[in-house]
């Protein structure tokens, strides 16, 4: 199955992706694309749901975060071995863990706002995934049982919060607008292997990053076995799980950000995102 959320920010109701492509409206069945919503009873309820029964959402309604508001927001760094290699960082022996904001999270074609100083806007394609079913110490020959579903996540980066600002890598991960998702989850049973999808993003047409989750140095059982071992994942917790090379930080010079600059998003089956740049609001 393919789950969105969808209407004006704040007032978002759950929906499902039809064969024609069409969004149709699951508030009568679910209450929101969160929490227990997505263990695998409700995801049984959800499949056994005849779409054609279910209102059709109003055409054009925008699409917000494809998971609502979540308790985790974990990343992984330094997760992909040719992105390392760009920023000359060593492959880790230990995944490095941090964690972007709850509330960064924006629809998946929702601007992108450059924060109050910010000096190195960035970018990063990441293939993320969110829980079902709550996880504390789990093996990693189960972990799969525990994810829900998989989907885009924009990583937006400040790397002078990030990397010159001192401490960790917080600072500059969670500003507002960072985590744009969507724009689908995408259950498990419909991407059984997540070892070789291609990853891309475009900035102002231009492709900056092509690469693969093939490179991808600790994958999504082991990622979640590691986790829970520090914390209890909980359903509707996501995870994000690093970026292939092409990073701003990484050309030569550097390149980053500017307010009117558009980044498009793709994962394969994972559909495309796109953000445009804006002007810090009040």
């Amino acid at each position: 199955m393919k789950l969105v959320r969808f209407g004006e920010k704040g007032q978002e109701k759950p929906g499902l992706i039809d064969s024609t492509g069409k969004v149709r409206d699951l508030s009568s069945v679910i209450p929101d694309l969160a929490g227990e919503a997505l263990s695998p009873a409700s995801l049984n309820k959800i499949a056994a749901v005849d779409p054609a029964s279910l209102p059709l959402a109003p055409e054009g309604a925008r699409l917000g975060s494809c998971v609502a508001r979540p308790g985790n927001f974990v990343a992984v760094g330094l997760n992909f071995a040719d992105h390392a290699a760009e920023t000359n960082n060593p492959i880790p022996d230990e995944p490095v863990l941090f964690n972007k904001a709850p509330n960064c999270v924006v629809g998946p074609d929702d601007d992108v706002m450059i924060p109050k100083g910010s000096l190195k806007l960035d970018w990063e394609v990441e293939l993320a995934f969110v829980i079902g079913t709550r996880a504390r110490y789990v093996e990693e020959k189960d972990a799969l049982a525990h994810v829900a579903g998989y989907f885009i996540c924009n990583d937006v980066s400040e790397r002078h919060f990030q990397i010159e600002r001192g401490g960790q890598w917080a600072k500059g991960k969670g500003c507002e607008t960072f985590g744009p998702l969507g724009p689908w989850l995408v259950t498990t049973d419909e991407i059984p292997d997540t070892s070789d999808l291609a990853m891309w993003l475009e900035v102002n047409g231009e492709k900056v990053q092509n690469g693969s989750t093939k490179t991808m140095i600790f994958r999504i059982p082991f990622l979640v076995h590691y986790i829970s071992q520090f914390l209890v994942l909980e359903p509707g917790d996501v995870i994000t799980t690093g970026t292939p090379p092409g990073v701003g930080l990484g050309f030569k010079p550097p390149r980053f950000l500017k307010a009117g600059d558009v980044m498009r998003v793709g994962i394969a089956g994972l559909g495309v995102q796109q953000q445009t740049v804006v002007p810090f609001q009040l």
